[in-house]
């Protein structure tokens, strides 16, 4: 069902559009850009992008729908999921009897629409439409989702304001009894608090949430949602349904109901036929009742390579050296949040072969990984990271990962283990690369050890990237004397020529910025992330340094002589690239 130029050239060309020869130019300029003919033809503005789809629907034979004049009712619209219809432009707008109409981008995509006819048990019959008609469609989902959150807030409030025996909802101002534990049970078990949690879980997942935050304060309940590094007001709720909520996320992480002035730590699973995720809880006792974090981990997540993680350059190619290196230490540093386990994770399928044992100590696992053994840190039975790897090392492991190092007893542990013929990676939390050094000196481990085991250390933090559209501009005097502070520009300037992002001749001022365009899809211009990275192998000149006591910052000036990329540095090179902003580097660097 795919439109062939010819086709396409017969049909401009009877409606004067193009000539034979223009069409011809057109389409080797086309296949030198590596892009449709289509597409090159809206760039020179010959034909809009709706006429030319309703074209190759009408050469293909299939229907064109336009979806901004048809009403879809939130009943169609769910037949089909929103995970679906979001990652293959298919959207449910019609049905009749036993017939589905749906809109998509690909009439060509027989899977998909094999898989929405099984799951509906209906007749599916494709229509061409634009994207810009998908997008649109796509925003209901979310309206759709705060329509049935009202619906069921509404229930819930209705339910809790009928007289219950041994149930009181507690209010800041007033002074009542607490909750008995079988009381608090039964209200968890009940159809609209469970519908509220579900409801919370399900507008997170959809919505790419690393966390969800539940605040209650004295009149309401604030839920923010943390997408992309960023957290977000969700939505608010009201206070009356605090304790249900509170209650449903204990029974689902088996913590107890009637503790209210200690913190506690759970984990429970939630799964449908689109998704499978692990949630972290953590309940913390705050001045208006109990703030609940949950952290959403997908357990069908797939392995990023290094270079999908960001890493690029003289970066990548010092960690692949040195992660093919037998024996010694990887260390990756930054501050929670920073992406650190998702590298060492990457590392480590990379690694994963069927030559090598490997073992972690890890808390929390994030994700399992086929044919690697991982242990979850358990301080209640005694299970520590230091008591943890003192086992591993008994298992014949030839890698080692240990989550993080967070004590002089698993620093040396983690040392002795390298130091033994064993390679170990692991976290640490410091600002920069150079900064783990006197970290680990800190910790009571010896100089001569670290310089003797230590491979290299990578320092990174998370920027967003831009999502459908970005602004271009250029650095104004102002400008530059402000990213002065921050970095060197001459040394910036060469870097960007080394990188082929600027021609000799120019500068930091020739360098094409960009800012971020919001779309109805991205209210803030940007959606994902990447790494912004410096990597520090562990040379010679390094060893020396470490051997006399030198401090971060010794390290650090002697690591950039020596041609290292700092994490400034490596986001304005991903800014003057197009993948982020130079205000979104910026933030994450003073963080």
């Amino acid at each position: 069902m795919r439109v062939e130029p010819g086709q396409l050239k017969a049909f401009l060309i009877d409606a004067n559009i193009v000539t034979d020869v223009q069409f011809e130019k057109l389409y080797i300029k086309a296949k030198k850009a590596g892009k449709e003919i289509g597409q090159v033809l809206i760039s020179e503005g010959l034909i809009s992008e709706e006429d030319l789809i309703k074209l190759k629907a009408y050469i293909l034979g299939v229907p064109f729908v336009d979806l901004e004049k048809e009403t879809i009712t939130p009943e169609i619209l769910k037949i089909i999921p929103e995970p679906i219809a979001r990652t293959h432009n298919i959207v449910a707008f019609r049905k009749k009897e036993n017939n589905l109409e749906v809109a998509m981008l690909d009439p060509n995509d027989l899977q998909t629409i094999d898989f929405i006819r099984k799951k509906a048990g209906l007749k599916i019959l494709p229509r061409l439409t634009s994207p810009a008609s998908i997008k649109k469609v796509l925003q209901q989902y979310q309206k759709t989702l705060k329509a049935e959150f009202g619906d069921i807030i509404l229930d819930q409030v209705k339910d809790l304001s009928r007289p219950k025996i041994g149930i009181e909802m507690k209010s800041i101002k007033e002074e009542k009894k607490e909750e008995k534990k079988e009381d608090l049970k039964k209200t968890a078990e009940e159809m609209p608090v469970i519908r509220i949690v579900d409801t919370l879980l399900k507008h997170a997942i959809l919505q790419r949430s690393s966390d969800i935050h539940i605040e209650p304060t004295e009149k309401e309940v604030i839920v923010r949602y943390r997408i992309d590094g960023i957290l977000r007001d969700a939505m608010t709720l009201p206070l009356q349904v605090t304790s249900g909520i509170v209650a449903r996320i204990k029974v689902l992480s088996n913590l107890k109901l009637d503790e209210h002035r200690l913190p506690q730590d759970g984990r429970f699973k939630v799964e449908s036929e689109d998704y499978k995720y692990s949630v972290r809880v953590s309940i913390l006792p705050v001045f208006s009742g109990e703030k609940i974090v949950m952290r959403l981990l997908a357990e069908t997540s797939k392995s990023f390579s290094l270079e999908e993680l960001g890493l690029q350059g003289g970066t990548l190619e010092n960690v692949q050296t040195n992660i093919r290196r037998p024996v010694g230490m990887i260390l990756v540093t930054g501050p929670t949040g920073s992406g650190k386990t998702t590298t060492l994770y990457s590392i480590l399928e990379i690694l994963n072969t069927p030559e090598v044992n490997i073992s972690t100590i890890e808390d929390p696992i994030e994700y399992q990984i086929p044919r690697i053994n991982q242990t979850q840190v358990m301080p209640k039975i005694g299970l520590t990271f230091s008591n943890g790897l003192r086992s591993l090392v008994r298992q014949d492991p030839d890698i080692i990962m240990v989550g993080e190092i967070r004590d002089k007893e698993t620093a040396g542990l983690a040392i002795n283990a390298a130091l033994t013929g064993h390679m170990v990676l692991s976290t640490l939390h410091t600002t920069n690369a150079a900064g783990a050094l006197p970290r680990l000196i800190d910790m009571e481990a010896e100089p001569f050890l670290i310089a003797s085991t230590l491979n290299v250390i990578i320092a990174q933090r998370l920027v967003r990237c831009f999502c459908d559209d970005k602004k271009p501009y250029k650095l104004t005097d102002l400008e530059m004397k402000s990213l002065s502070r921050y970095c060197d520009l001459d040394r910036i300037t060469d870097i960007l020529r080394q990188e082929k992002v600027i021609k000799k001749n120019e500068n930091i001022k020739d360098v094409q910025f960009y800012k971020p365009v919001p779309s109805k899809n991205c209210p803030d211009g940007y959606r994902g992330r990447k790494g912004i990275y410096e990597v520090l192998p562990v040379n010679e000149t390094i060893k020396e340094l470490i051997m006399k006591g030198a401090n971060s910052s010794q390290i650090q000036n002697q690591a950039q002589k020596e041609g290292m990329i700092t994490m400034i540095e490596d986001g304005l090179i991903k800014a003057a690239q197009g993948v982020t902003s130079l205000e979104e580097v910026l933030r994450v660097i003073k963080e």
